[in-house]
């Protein structure tokens, strides 16, 4: 164990971002974006673009403290019930922020895979266990092209698809036709959010490398390869 590679990792520079992106997080989730079928007044919102990106910039840890700092901040303030499904609403963008952190993610392929099996099983997943299938994506991601911004964006969103959909299965009466339903829909849904993050992650980085040098050493991860105007939109490298 490198433990200098881990005392740079827990600097107290790296600290200080953390209000930072709970503030970005919180802002965003105020403007909505689309609606959350078979969920009556729910709504997605632009947090969906900006809250898996706070892995990248604060490291895979840090990034899901900051979103679970700020998703508290929201179920307090909004006055939601203290129960068990409003907690475990909370993963989804735990999960997808950490995933997109991550350099070397290979083994959180695991977590899709095992919301694909509780899929499966469940009385209404077993008759559509096809839709599952779309928990694939951030599988194949991890395991063959975690260094590439575009796949790891789609991954990110869809092993948030993954958890969300598994805990909206299980506690939330659905049908067959509910799943069926949604499967162009979650098609075009992911796509936009996998663009946003990617679109996200590209302008932060670039402003970020223009402020680096007003910034405290290591308090952000920023990456040369993702500057626009320097590496013009190379999404696949």
């Amino acid at each position: 164990m490198d433990f200098r590679k881990i005392k740079s990792y827990f600097n107290f520079n790296r600290l200080l971002f953390i209000p930072v992106f709970v503030a970005i997080f919180l802002v965003s989730s105020m403007i909505n974006f689309s609606p959350v079928l078979g969920a009556a007044d729910q709504q997605f919102t632009l947090s969906q673009f900006f809250g898996p990106i706070a892995g990248a910039f604060l490291g895979p840890l840090f990034g899901a403290i900051s979103i679970l700092g700020a998703q508290l901040i929201s179920y307090f303030t909004s006055g939601k019930a203290f129960d068990w499904v409003n907690i475990f609403r909370l993963a989804p963008m735990l999960f997808a922020a950490y995933y997109f952190g991550r350099k070397d993610s290979k083994l959180i392929a695991v977590v899709p895979l095992m919301c694909m099996a509780l899929f499966m099983i469940h009385p209404i997943g077993a008759q559509v266990w096809y839709y599952s299938l779309y928990w694939l994506i951030p599988i194949i991601a991890a395991v063959f092209f975690s260094d590439r911004l575009i796949a790891k964006s789609f991954g990110a969103t869809f092993s948030a698809h993954a958890i969300g959909g598994t805990i909206f299965l299980y506690t939330i009466p659905t049908n067959a036709a509910l799943w069926q339903m949604l499967i162009p829909v979650v098609a075009f849904e992911r796509t936009m959010f996998a663009l946003g993050i990617t679109f996200s992650y590209l302008a932060m980085n670039t402003f970020l490398s223009k402020v680096e040098h007003m910034l405290p050493e290591k308090a952000l991860e920023i990456s040369r390869k993702y500057v626009l105007g320097r590496n013009i939109l190379k999404l696949g490298a």
